[in-house]
């Protein structure tokens, strides 16, 4: 029997490891899981390459719970250790086996799938367990043995009559672990880290139906059996040739990551590149809704197919992380609990190259089949948006895809827009004015105007709309976009023609003396506008610079000196064209006109979606006074 001392540089890891090196328990089932995937990628290898001569096999690799014992079971048919490879990689902590192997056949084993970086993943053991034993055998041709420490720097290591190669870790749980112990727990672990590992994962047993052979008679029941129920994927759909799936080998991934969403994916990116970095995946655009809250903790970090985190902030650009999917790589560097990614150029890259994909793929959608992407605008328009504002390599490609629908549900590429409104919409000074809708009901009035006068709206929506054409107007000179209530139509595009106003000026200022005595100054500025006489007597109008200011506050910079908290200030345009300001200029006393200037007011207010509560009701009141 070998009894010794564990080489470590403090005088006890352990309680270090348990507390602060890995900042989540759970995860030592991920660390053996994956030590013992190694151990299995590390024999196929040499048995590849000829150095291992033994037969390779189905190695499986069994997780197992003895509750009456409390322990937990680790059985790995790999390589397996020796009694000095025991010494070498188990007593001397962060002298990775992996690390080592992977100098040593640099070459060879670039692509063989090893997970290990820092050889302290077995000691994430100890966090759960206050004894933990080895067993194992190595494929060369030496005795087993069987390895045991406390968790003190104390350990055995003895002979073992084990004859099968592998290796058995057993865990003896700690009394503040024992929830471990529950099958329910370790497949819920299982299923979230290992549910991709690349070797088959073994826990417990399940019941199969095999069914009854054509042409059996109808009193045959079909017989069940007891199969190894293999909780992981070996071969995710990530992992595959982009060639050698279907739509549906897609689908069926999504929802094999994804069994609780209902809804199938817009379309897919599969991502797989092995230069300069080593990159694969499958990012889903889900169908989304105008919400600007970034859906974080949807699209999965793996390494060598071992989960590692979904928070994936760094490596896949903010504006996508609102998609699903996987992203795979082993050149994202991890510290040593694999949980937090570390600054690093590698990650830039890997950033800018899904932005790239992305990009291309939007490319080729719209131009594979322009009329699908059109039914798909609305469902992914907040992601494209959102990337114009934050990725400027997003934004330099967005110009071939990016739409803009108007309120007749067309839709125009920016360039496609500006030659379709330009003989129309450019006004006297030779701006080419954009007009938009950001509510199709509530600005209905405006958009009917503007129609009227040949005029396209467009339909813009999103939460982030007044980023997105304060950024459009400063890249495109003599481009302006204009809410179609944010004035009178014929102000918002001016021609040269002037209307004359059939009132002087005198009979103007006495006018607007009278409205201003009912409309409440602190909400309203009265203009007085020479209209044609068919528009409407009163347009309640909200000028486009402080609503816009306004909108960019309330989502997050662009609103200068707090004015997000600003009350909202309305343009009251009065037609003085028309019938209706003749009759309140000469109505016989102060109180018909105040009465005149109220109806038209709240009028005007409906109109907008403005008039509400207590004044909504007293409208109606009087409204219904006035037909008896």
């Amino acid at each position: 029997m070998t009894t010794g001392k564990i080489n470590v540089s403090v005088e006890n890891i352990f309680p270090l490891i348990k507390k602060f090196l890995y900042s989540d328990h759970e995860i030592f089932l991920r660390e053996l899981v994956s030590n013992a995937t190694d151990a299995t990628l590390k024999l196929k290898h040499l048995t590849n390459i000829g150095e291992a001569k033994v037969e390779y096999g189905n190695p499986i690799i069994e997780i197992k719970i003895d509750k009456e014992n409390k322990r937990i079971h680790i059985i790995d048919q790999g390589i397996g250790m020796t009694a000095d490879e025991v010494e070498k990689y188990i007593n001397q902590v962060a002298f990775s086996g992996a690390e080592e192997f992977l100098e040593k056949y640099k070459d060879s084993a670039k692509d063989s799938g090893i997970i290990g970086h820092f050889g302290l993943g077995f000691y994430s053991a100890f966090m759960v367990a206050n004894k933990v034993e080895i067993i194992t055998k190595s494929f060369k041709d030496e005795p087993a043995v069987h390895w045991t420490c406390d968790g003190s720097p104390e350990f055995t290591l003895v002979p073992h009559s084990k004859t099968e190669r592998g290796t058995e870790i057993i865990l003896n749980i700690a009394e503040d672990s024992l929830e471990f112990l529950e099958d329910y727990k370790i497949r819920e672990l299982l299923t979230k880290y290992n549910k991709f590992m690349p070797v088959p994962i073994k826990f417990g047993t399940r019941t199969e139906t095999i069914p009854v052979p054509e042409g059996a008679a109808e009193d045959v029941k079909p017989e069940t059996k007891e199969v190894d129920n293999i909780i992981n994927n070996p071969n995710p759909a990530w992992t595959k040739q982009p060639s050698d799936l279907t739509d549906e080998d897609y689908k069926n991934f999504y929802r094999e990551l994804y069994p609780m969403n209902f809804e199938d994916p817009l379309f897919n990116i599969h991502l797989n590149v092995d230069y300069p970095f080593n990159l694969t995946g499958i990012l889903y655009f889900p169908k989304l809704s105008s919400d600007l809250q970034i859906q974080k903790d949807k699209i999965q970090l793996y390494q060598n197919q071992v989960f590692v985190t979904d928070n994936v902030e760094g490596i896949v650009p903010e504006f996508l992380m609102m998609l699903k999917g996987v992203v795979d790589s082993p050149d994202i560097p991890l510290n040593v609990s694999r949980s937090y990614l570390q600054a690093d150029g590698n990650v830039k890259k890997i950033s800018n190259y899904i932005t790239r994909k992305v990009s291309d793929k939007l490319k080729s959608l719209f131009n594979e089949n322009r009329e699908d992407f059109e039914k798909k605008w609305n469902d992914i328009k907040i992601v494209l948006e959102y990337g114009m504002l934050s990725e400027p390599k997003f934004y330099e490609k967005a110009g071939d895809f990016v739409l803009y629908p108007t309120t007749d549900e067309k839709y125009f590429t920016l360039s496609e827009l500006k030659e379709a409104i330009a003989p129309i919409q450019t006004d006297k000074n030779g701006k080419l004015v954009v007009l938009y809708a950001s509510n199709k009901d509530a600005q209905h009035s405006y958009i009917d105007i503007a129609k009227a006068k040949g005029y396209q709206v467009l339909l813009l929506d999103s939460p982030i709309v007044s980023h997105l054409i304060q950024k459009l107007e400063a890249d495109n000179e003599n481009l302006v976009f204009s809410r179609v209530d944010a004035d009178h139509i014929d102000k918002l595009i001016q021609k040269e023609e002037n209307q004359i106003s059939k009132l002087s000026d005198e009979e103007k200022e006495k006018l607007k003396v009278s409205i201003e005595a009912v409309v409440p100054k602190e909400n309203y500025t009265v203009q007085m506008e020479a209209l044609d006489s068919t528009s409407a007597p009163f347009i309640i109008t909200q000028p486009e610079f402080m609503r816009r200011m306004k909108e960019m506050s309330a989502t997050g910079g662009g609103g200068m000196f707090g004015m997000g908290n600003f009350p909202d200030m309305y343009n009251l345009v009065v037609n003085t064209n028309s019938e209706l300001a003749s009759t309140i200029l000469h109505a016989e006393n102060e109180e018909s006109k105040a009465s005149l200037v109220k109806q038209a007011l709240d009028l005007a207010k409906l109109s907008q979606g403005l008039l509400k509560g207590e004044e909504l009701t007293a409208f109606v009141k009087r409204s219904f006074e006035s037909l008896s």
